[in-house]
Order: C-alpha cells, then structure tokens, then sequence
C-alpha cells in the first residue's frame, strides 16, 4: 500500500509534498511541479518541516542565481488534457456559441468547480 503524501504551506510560488519514511523516522519531501529535484527532510512535522521546505526553496533559489540559471517555476498556467474526439468538438462547440474561446470557456468552467 502507498504511503499518503501531504502537501506544505505554499512558499514564494513553491509547493512542497512529503511523506514520513518509517524506516529512518524522518519526514522527506519536495519541491513539487518542477523539473529540477530538491528534497528536503525533517524529524519533526509542523514547523521543523516547513522550515526545511523554505530553506530548500532558498537554497534552490540562490543555486540558480549562483549559475546563473533562472529557476524553474511551477504552474506555468499551460496543461494538456486528453479527451475523445466527440467531446473536444462538443466543448468547441460549446465554447463558440457563448463567444469564447475553447480556453476561455474551460477556464470559467474550472472557476466555477473550484468555488
């Protein structure tokens, strides 16, 4: 059975997930929706681990500026969803009879699910 995963308070644009290893009693995680890996652990959940999660993201950041790397971002806005054929041409449709974009109406559709 997986272990759950929980997601940190959101830090300068950064989401962190971690999990507790039983095995070395330490909770592990990390930065989330980038391409880059950075982890950070903690004994203790709460606090000590929301510290952790900053200062990986601090450290993160600063080795970016050191080699002149501009850090990647999460959430750049753009993702892909695969649907059948029938229901891409339903939803433009869709979309073209309000006067929207296909993008426009699914983005309104998505606000008005996530209220």
């Amino acid at each position: 059975m997986a272990k759950k995963s929980f997601t940190l308070k959101e830090y300068k644009g950064y989401m962190g997930r971690f999990k507790f290893d039983e095995e070395d009693g330490n909770f592990k995680g990390r930065i989330v929706e980038i391409d880059d890996v950075v982890t950070f652990r903690s004994r203790k959940q709460g606090k000590p681990l929301q510290k952790a999660f900053e200062e990986a993201v601090n450290k993160y950041l600063e080795t970016c500026r050191i080699l002149g790397k501009k850090p990647e971002k999460p959430f750049s806005g753009n993702f892909t969803v695969c649907v059948s054929p029938e229901l891409h041409k339903k939803a433009f449709l869709k979309a073209e009879e309000e006067g929207k974009s296909l993008n426009d109406w699914v983005e309104g559709i998505m606000i008005k699910a996530l209220k």
